[in-house]
């Protein structure tokens, strides 16, 4: 079984100075991960605390500027290779593909690229990056948004890299988006989060785009005594990655609402421990 922790999950310890990506790199060996997923927020020297906060509440806003330090991309090279754990998939923010003027698409392009750069010297896999865009998807965006995908997976491939998309926000809470765009671009796959689709469609969104997941992210945010995330029953879930096979990275995305970030990304490892193939 492959686990990875997204480190947004520590997206409060890490803003709060408690955890850097070097002590994140060590929490993933100590909590017995096989991979590292990280926030590309944490690998962005530019961003502070603050912005790493805002990022999070607001993906479609962040911003986030890949480091230019290449003594800073080797040590961070060099921690993963000592605690003997390969970068999976690095969730990208600041980069989403949907803009509805040039100028600010090519913006996103390049910082994509940039990313896709530091993900190719880290030995990442896979790399998220969002559709972004309007909720509807009106066919002037769908169109925009599936040329940038093929762009980027053509780069992603020269790389070794696979590009998800993830439903996030905007367009891809729809279940319908997600197929539409799965379904119409070569080489896209999808980063599965069991939480953010349109609320009154999650379990559709479960039923209808688990078998294409390429990786999950499992989010819970608060548990019971028996060790169950305690708002929603995620096991339906769980059985429906299982019952199409599903390979990949059994990624933790904990978001604990009593702040113990810690304690809820091993509490979300015994989940998927428990429940999980």
């Amino acid at each position: 079984m492959r686990i990875g922790i997204c480190s947004f999950s520590f997206h409060r310890t890490v803003a709060a100075g408690k955890m850097d990506i070097f002590s994140y790199i060590q929490t993933c060996k100590n909590l017995d991960c096989t991979h590292l997923d990280p926030w590309n927020a944490h690998l962005s020297l530019a961003a502070s605390g603050a912005e790493t906060l805002f990022a999070g509440r607001n993906p479609a806003l962040a911003k986030l500027e890949p480091p230019a330090d290449q003594t800073f991309i080797d040590r961070v090279r060099t921690a993963a290779a000592v605690a003997g754990l390969p970068f999976g998939c690095i969730a990208m923010d600041g980069c989403y593909i949907y803009e509805p003027e040039p100028a600010a698409r090519e913006v996103n392009r390049k910082r994509a690229c940039q990313w896709l750069a530091i993900a190719e010297q880290l030995g990442a896999t896979q790399a998220r990056i969002d559709a972004g865009g309007p909720s509807e998807m009106p066919d002037d965006a769908f169109r925009i948004i599936v040329d940038g995908y093929n762009d980027l997976i053509a780069r992603g491939r020269e790389k070794g890299i696979e590009i998800l998309m993830e439903n996030h926000f905007g367009p891809s809470i729809n279940p319908d988006h997600v197929l539409r765009l799965l379904d119409t671009v070569d080489g896209l796959h999808l980063l599965f989060d069991t939480n953010n689709w349109i609320k009154e469609r999650q379990r559709e969104g479960w039923e209808r785009c688990a078998g294409r997941a390429h990786a999950c992210h499992i989010k819970t945010f608060a548990f019971d005594a028996r060790g169950n995330e305690n708002s929603i029953d995620l096991k339906p879930a769980f059985d429906l990655l299982n019952a199409a096979h599903f390979a990949g990275t059994w990624g933790v995305e904990s978001v604990p609402r009593d702040g113990d970030e810690l304690r809820a990304a091993q509490q979300t490892i015994d989940l998927i421990k428990k429940w999980g193939r």
